[in-house]
């Protein structure tokens, strides 16, 4: 109630705004930005990077413009908040986090259901690019009022940074560690007890002890400095991941003209582009930022990332069964996702689909 009743406090004002949007007879046009978390983030980042000043490219020589407000850090919508704020025209455009949504966008989250896939950003983001206009997916970004743009949000490989040392499953008995969305299913037959948080709280929770350890990712880690009071860190090869990816209020988009419409695709598209490239490089560089900042970095045995796969619930299983009762094509987009990543050429420590 809270969380809706924010964007509903907004709505008049969103209302007039949207309606002035509407290309009746101008060629300019505004178009607010929101996104939960704020600009250090790369996902953020890529807005005013990349997105922006492509998407302004794409429309020089035309007789359209758009003006960008930029609203970050939970200005206009929190984490989880940006894509009903898309929804009902409080931003033109978002940071929509399918991972902070997984009611709304269930099946966009069938990475989070497949741990131990592949660590490859590119590889998982390139397939779920392509996975977005099956049916299923499509309907989900249609269902919230608003189209997919592009520009998604990869993560690197996430990895568990703990305040004790993990040399073994056994090592997380009784620890809590907090994981993000559906990740919490990650943690199942580890011992851990599973708590949910996210990036915007996790260092200030583990400074008060409120966890003992976070599921988190490289390049998310140094910048946020987890490392202070997380210094353990030990690389599990739990998977790179897709988190969600740039929507537009659809109401909007449907009323502008084409060019801007292809403008907006395409700056999404460069913006995808950058952040890849962006990541791939700073993945090494959030290591060793870590590393000299006196965190202990270790690698899991194979044993261990073994017995830790083995031991998971076949969350994806049970998510799949549930969409596929509620009509939204579980089981086809597991099986999809998983056939395009073995044909990448990634190796699943298991095959979720098949079980």
């Amino acid at each position: 109630m809270k969380k809706m009743s924010k964007l509903v406090a907004l709505a008049l004002f969103s209302a007039s705004a949207l309606t002035t949007a509407r290309p009746a007879a101008a060629s300019s046009f505004n178009a607010t930005i929101a996104a939960g978390h704020p600009p250090v983030f790369r996902w953020v980042k890529m807005m005013p990077e990349a997105f922006i000043p492509s998407v302004n490219k794409a429309l020089e020589g035309t007789d359209h413009s758009i003006t960008f407000s930029e609203q970050y850090g939970g200005a206009i919508a929190g984490v989880g908040e940006e894509l009903e704020a898309a929804e009902a025209g409080l931003a033109e455009i978002a940071v929509c986090s399918s991972l902070f949504d997984p009611a709304k966008l269930a099946v966009q989250n069938v990475t989070y259901y497949t741990p131990f896939v592949s660590a490859d950003p590119l590889a998982v983001n390139t397939v779920m690019t392509e996975l977005q206009s099956h049916p299923a997916m499509a309907q989900a970004w249609a269902d919230n009022n608003v189209v997919y743009l592009g520009g998604n949000v990869g993560i690197d490989d996430y990895l568990l940074m703990t305040n004790f040392p993990v040399e073994s499953l056994a090592d997380l008995e009784g620890h809590k560690i907090a994981a993000p969305g559906p990740a919490v299913n990650w943690l199942s037959g580890t011992g851990a007890v599973a708590v949910s948080g996210n990036l915007t709280t996790y260092y200030n929770e583990l400074k008060a002890k409120v966890y003992d350890g976070v599921i988190v990712f490289a390049s998310a880690a140094l910048p946020g400095k987890l490392y202070e009071v997380a210094p353990n860190v030990l690389k599990v090869g739990l998977g790179a991941q897709f988190a969600g990816a740039l929507c537009a209020n659809k109401d909007w988009y449907d009323g502008l003209p084409a060019e801007v419409q292809t403008a907006l695709k395409d700056g999404a598209a460069a913006a995808q582009a950058w952040y890849i490239d962006n990541l791939q490089n700073f993945v090494t560089t959030g290591f060793k930022g870590m590393a000299d900042a006196g965190a202990t970095i270790s690698d899991a045995s194979d044993d261990m990332r073994n017995a830790w796969a083995s031991g998971m619930d076949n969350a994806a299983a049970k998510w799949a069964a549930e969409l596929d009762g509620q009509g939204k094509s579980g089981s086809e987009i597991l099986s999809a996702y998983m056939d395009a990543m073995r044909a990448a050429g990634a190796t699943p420590v298991r095959d979720w689909d098949k079980e």
